[in-house]
């Protein structure tokens, strides 16, 4: 009976083993080189007197930094990185402890960019940068329906020189304001000033037969369509709209430079559709 009780004592040791061994963690932290390293708060194991983090891998190959410390430097400055690339610092670690990155944000591209020059000619936004430290992605943005509409993207080089980027955009009747933005880690966006221009464009029409269900517009436009509880239900970009998967009752529709025009859909047939919260921004009374 001893003989088979040490057995099963063995056995449950050894897949305790196993299993322990078997489990592994890690830390990633992704983003694009601004010349600064990262630093590493290394606690103790609970077990022991090891240190909590057992390897460091950068871009896919191991470090030889000194992990075997309570806080150590991965120096990225050795691997012969250029302002701007993309870096991946891949952080092992034993399972019963918490290594700490100090400041994510030498990895973490920052929205830092100032503006140098933004105006429009022959429908494309044109804008001239500095002092970028990350390659971080401009949004393109346009004001109508009295709110910021993105309306394309760039990818900024993240070097900190002169640069120059542009973008085709699609003006509406009157007044065009156009903006660039970027948003870091920190959620705060920075945001250039804004470039504006008068078209002469003609203001776009709408012809609606309720009784089939569809809308025409003189032009192709961006246009956004709301039910009465505020859903957005159809959204794009068209010189028509097929209204008729849609069930009965009011709806409001921005185009062009037009906001809140109201829609009445009680003579065609429709489908039942879900309820969401948005924003609608109608025209005030």
């Amino acid at each position: 009976m001893d003989a088979i009780l040490r057995i099963i004592l063995l056995f449950i040791m050894f897949v305790s083993f196993q299993l322990f061994s078997a489990q592994n963690a890690c830390i990633v932290h992704e983003g694009h080189y601004d010349g600064k390293n990262v630093y590493i708060q290394n606690p103790f194991a609970g077990i022991g007197k090891e240190f909590c983090v057992t390897k460091v891998k950068v871009n896919g190959q191991y470090v030889s930094d000194q992990i075997s410390s309570s806080a150590f430097e991965i120096d990225l400055k050795n691997l012969k990185l250029k302002i701007g690339d993309p870096v991946v610092v891949k952080i092992e670690h034993k399972t019963d402890c918490l290594p700490k990155v100090l400041g994510p944000e030498p990895i973490t591209p920052k929205c830092t960019f100032r503006t140098k020059e933004i105006h429009i000619v022959n429908d494309t936004l044109k804008w001239t940068t500095t002092n970028e430290q990350g390659k971080m992605t401009f949004i393109i943005e346009q004001y109508r329906w009295n709110k910021w509409i993105k309306v394309g993207e760039r990818i900024g080089t993240g070097i900190n020189i002169e640069n120059t980027y542009s973008c085709p955009v699609t003006a509406i009747a009157g007044l065009n304001k156009f903006r660039v933005k970027q948003v870091d880690y920190s959620g705060k966006p920075c945001i250039s000033p804004e470039a504006a221009i008068e078209s002469g464009k003609k203001e776009v029409r709408m012809i609606h037969d309720p009784s089939q269900g569809l809308i025409k517009f003189s032009d192709s436009t961006f246009y956004e369509v709301f039910d009465e509880y505020e859903n957005m239900v159809k959204k794009g970009f068209s010189c028509s709209l097929d209204m008729t998967d849609l069930e009965k009752g009011k709806y409001w529709i921005n185009y062009d430079s037009v906001t809140g025009k109201e829609l009445n859909l009680n003579k065609i047939k429709a489908k039942k559709i879900k309820h969401g919260k948005n924003n609608i921004r109608r025209k005030s009374d």
